[in-house]
């Protein structure tokens, strides 16, 4: 792979004509983000593994369930006629088990002791719930006529041979890996995720634990949440580098990271310093821009380019910015790279606002909010350096470009963070 991507880059320009383009806007970008949110292929997995996995072939009943009428109750399995007058004793035959049913006799005026689960004999018209029996010894005593429930499952009353019990498309949660294995099957086909490497750039970034032992630095915090919400919307996270500002150790970690991943998120570096080579460090490998940065606030810098069939996502550096453009864009494409649905990720819905917000300037504004009593709150601290503030912001509002202030109560865009 690395080796055609160099082959490629000697026929063409480092980046093509995006990469001077004038900010776009975040509708643009993310109709962009979808375009390429498209999934990777498809592997098997075994039903303990596939939890929050987008299923690829839809699972189809092969047979029905249940395969025989079975008790929904513990009691006594009975015909009609039998306890059509109460008080009756009827002779008790024998018993039914889950797994291991009744096959002797069912004659007139018997009954058979059944288990929840276990199949019924043949001709029984009802389950009678053994509170409303009395025993004997060997017969049970019918008091008194039995409700209007028969508490049988009929068969095929759950699931017939040929039902599509999950479906293509739908992310398997608990409930449908039960649906799934009903179908006894041991693995299912799912969408392949995404393989993530996460490069963090940085002279005077730590790793955290040592920064307090080298002064000057600060401990590196932003790929862990990164990593984590990679994770969260399906990713794979195959590596994690921490690099100074040195363009040769970031093409060497570039040139690694693509033979290892599907998508590379590159943090920090994404400014026009003299020592940011966010970009820079993939020239080489032929880097073509999807867009170079976007009219919102915080994450200007936010950018996305192309190596091949490989997906290049560049992050601000500043913590909040970086995991809100984080949110904002690598949620998408990975959701729609792992077989989900891309648009579902942004589906702003509608909250009131329960302090005012001031007007929005000439850049689309991403608030970071707190669901509050009776709607949703605004952070105080909207920095986009902020660590301490985010770790209490379950939302963001998007507050549209050139807005006018917005009164409490008033409804607004929100999704969750």
């Amino acid at each position: 792979m690395r080796t055609e991507i160099i082959e490629q880059a000697a026929s063409k320009p480092a980046a093509t004509h995006r990469q001077n383009e004038a900010l776009i806007s975040f509708d643009e970008a993310i109709g962009r983000v979808i375009e390429l949110a498209k999934p990777l292929g498809t592997e098997k997995v075994a039903l303990d593994q596939a939890d929050g996995r987008y299923v690829a072939r839809q699972v189809i009943a092969p047979f029905n369930s249940p395969a025989t009428p079975m008790s929904a109750m513990d009691g006594y399995a009975v015909r009609d006629t039998d306890v059509a007058r109460t008080p009756v004793s009827l002779q008790i035959v024998g018993k039914s088990f889950a797994g291991l049913g009744y096959c002797g006799e069912f004659p007139l005026r018997s009954c058979v002791r059944v288990f929840t689960g276990a199949s019924v004999p043949r001709g029984t018209d009802r389950v009678v719930i053994q509170e409303k029996v009395q025993t004997d010894g060997s017969k049970a005593i019918f008091v008194e006529s039995p409700s209007e429930r028969r508490h049988i499952r009929n068969v095929g009353s759950d699931f017939l041979a040929g039902d599509v019990l999950v479906a293509a498309g739908c992310q398997l949660s608990p409930q449908r890996l039960v649906a799934a294995a009903a179908a006894d099957v041991a693995e299912l086909e799912v969408f392949r995720q995404p393989r993530v490497f996460i490069i963090c750039c940085g002279d005077e970034l730590s790793e955290p634990g040592q920064s307090r032992n080298r002064p000057g630095s600060i401990p590196e915090s932003i790929s862990f949440g990164v990593a984590a919400l990679a994770r969260r919307w399906g990713a794979n996270v195959v590596g994690r580098a921490r690099k100074p500002d040195e363009l040769e150790e970031l093409q060497a970690v570039a040139a690694s990271a693509v033979e290892l991943a599907d998508v590379i998120v590159v943090i920090g570096g994404a400014s026009v310093g003299e020592k940011d080579f966010a970009k820079d460090m993939f020239a080489p490998l032929g880097l073509e821009f999807v867009f170079n940065k976007v009219a919102i606030k915080p994450g200007k810098p936010v950018w996305m380019g192309r190596l091949g069939e490989r997906i290049v996502i560049g992050l601000p550096g500043n913590p909040t910015s970086a995991l809100v453009t984080a949110r904002l864009f690598l949620a998408p494409l990975l959701t729609g790279m792992v077989g989900g649905d891309a648009n579902v990720v942004l589906a702003w819905r509608k909250l009131p606002l329960t302090v005012p917000v001031d007007a929005c300037a000439e850049r689309e504004t991403f608030l970071r909010a707190r669901a509050d009593v009776g709607g949703v709150r605004p952070l105080s601290n909207q920095d986009s350096a902020a660590q301490k503030a985010i770790a209490d912001c379950n939302l963001l509002i998007r507050h549209r470009a050139g807005a006018p202030p917005v009164a409490a109560g008033t409804l607004v865009e929100a999704v969750t963070f």
